[in-house]
């Protein structure tokens, strides 16, 4: 055999090799499925955030894995939250605090990589449809196929309070259900998921419900009956051992007034409707599990399912999300991957910024060491494992939360601070911050916020000079 015929062979066969290798590990790779819920809090079965809630499809997704119960946004509003989860970023880092600017456009931003760009860089095939970044924007060239995002109201859609104006209102609609852009983007979701690939998958869908207007269908919405629901739990003046700051910071701008929802009789049929909104979005949610265990991925995929931040519907006296506290910060969150634990719930503090690392290292994809957050693989192996680190939520720079498995302690701008016992008062009723015995304990809290706190991002569609607030339009 010649020289040169033999160096063929060799590089024949190590070309072969290297083929070989690759195929076996594009078989091996788990493939992604992210489900992101807009607006969604703790209004769910195995959470047992309200005893009207039925979610029987997240809940049996929180039986196959593992059930982060005290969870926590990094932003109680949609665009900071949706940036910190797909950047990796804390919005004290990226300067993203509010629903402008577009990340994408923020200078500082441009040369991130966010989640979706790492898996296609590391040979996955990346898809999207609904609601993942908020509006209907995307990054150019974040993911490879894109599907219906036509946002929160549609065309068809029927007003039904007439008091209200923009996207709050709230009721059923009786059109075909198969309409709803939620049924839509599930159907679009397992079309996808049938498909034969060469690549693994990374499919991120984003439900818009329950996010304002609240519109399910007429059949879900008559299942529950107004007469039998039961109202959050509300104190009065609960508001009174509050900073003055409070009414500054954590005001949403185009929500209605608490005092029009109980003066005008709306409040049960408001919360009747969110939680039609909910089982509405947990029936697609069953659709997909169904449609996954149906095909040949279904032992070969991981499942992250969460929502982006929680909601008010009366707790502290208002409406709506962007504050502080507990409802609107804790959040559903299930991490389902193959072999992991399973049925386990997780009492340990977690981050969904925890997200973008921890499907780093279950798909083993390369590490980066640019990103705030922390892999939660440790707690997927074993749920009561250690874990000293808190989590921290920032509503506008340097307003910041830090929640323990017992405490929250909140601290603004200018040095205002609020203090809870979630072991002893669950509802955040009694502000504890002013009482000397907790002096040292607010300040090894205190060691958790972020050291750096950036200016607020300025890029296209970025922040607006003395912005008028948006008021909804109400009568009694």
């Amino acid at each position: 055999m010649t020289t040169s015929r033999r160096f063929f062979l060799v590089l024949l066969s190590f070309i072969l090799c290297l083929v070989g290798a690759e195929g076996t590990r594009a078989e091996k790779s788990p493939n992604v499925l992210l489900i992101a819920i807009d607006d969604l809090n703790d209004w769910v079965g195995c959470l047992g955030g309200h005893p009207d809630a039925r979610t029987p499809n997240i809940d049996r997704l929180a039986k196959r894995g593992v059930l982060f119960t005290n969870a926590h946004c990094q932003a109680p509003i949609c665009n900071p939250s949706r940036t910190s989860i797909m950047y990796g970023l804390r919005p004290s880092t990226s300067g993203v605090y509010m629903n402008a600017p577009r990340p994408w456009t923020v200078p500082a931003l441009k040369n991130r990589v966010t989640m979706a760009r790492h898996f296609a860089a590391n040979g996955y095939l990346t898809l999207t449809t609904g609601k993942i970044y908020h509006g209907s924007g995307l990054p150019p060239g974040d993911f490879d196929v894109i599907g219906p995002r036509p946002g929160q109201r549609l065309k068809q859609d029927q007003r039904v309070i007439k008091d209200l104006q923009g996207l709050w209102d709230f009721g059923p609609q009786g059109y075909d259900e198969g309409l709803f852009q939620d049924h839509a983007d599930a159907s679009w979701a397992i079309k996808q998921m049938k498909a034969e690939r060469e690549k693994p998958f990374f499919l991120a869908i984003g439900f818009y419900r329950p996010h304002v207007p609240f519109y399910s269908p007429t059949r879900v919405f008559n299942e529950l009956p107004e007469e039998e629901i039961d109202l959050p739990l509300v104190k009065e003046g609960d508001r009174e051992d509050l900073p003055k700051i409070v009414d500054t910071v954590a005001v949403p701008p185009a929500a209605p007034k608490h005092d029009w929802f109980v003066e005008s009789g709306q409040w049960k049929k408001a919360v009747q409707s969110y939680l039609s909104c909910v089982r509405w979005t947990d029936q697609q949610v069953g659709r997909l599990l169904d449609a996954l265990a149906q095909s040949p991925h279904a032992k070969n995929t991981i499942i992250v399912l969460y929502s982006d931040h929680g909601f008010f519907l009366g707790e502290k006296e208002r409406w709506a999300k962007q504050a502080l506290w507990e409802r609107a910060t804790k959040v559903p969150f299930i991490i389902s991957a193959p072999t992991l634990s399973s049925g386990t719930p997780c009492k340990r503090p977690a981050e969904l910024l925890g997200i973008y690392p921890t499907l780093i290292e279950l798909c083993g994809l390369p590490k980066r060491d640019d990103l705030d957050g922390r892999s939660l693989v440790p707690l997927l192996k074993d749920p009561k494992a250690k874990w000293e680190r808190p989590a921290l939520t920032t509503h506008g720079k340097d307003n910041h939360a830090v929640r323990t498995e017992r405490y929250r302690y909140i601290r603004y701008y200018e040095g205002s601070e609020e203090l809870y016992d979630l072991k002893e008062d669950p509802n955040e009723w009694t502000n504890l911050a002013s009482k000397e015995e907790h002096s040292e304990l607010k300040k090894n809290l205190a060691k958790w916020f972020p050291k750096k706190n950036a200016a607020p991002a300025k890029g296209v569609g970025g922040i607006r000079k003395n912005p008028k607030k948006r008021v909804p339009k109400t009568s009694k």
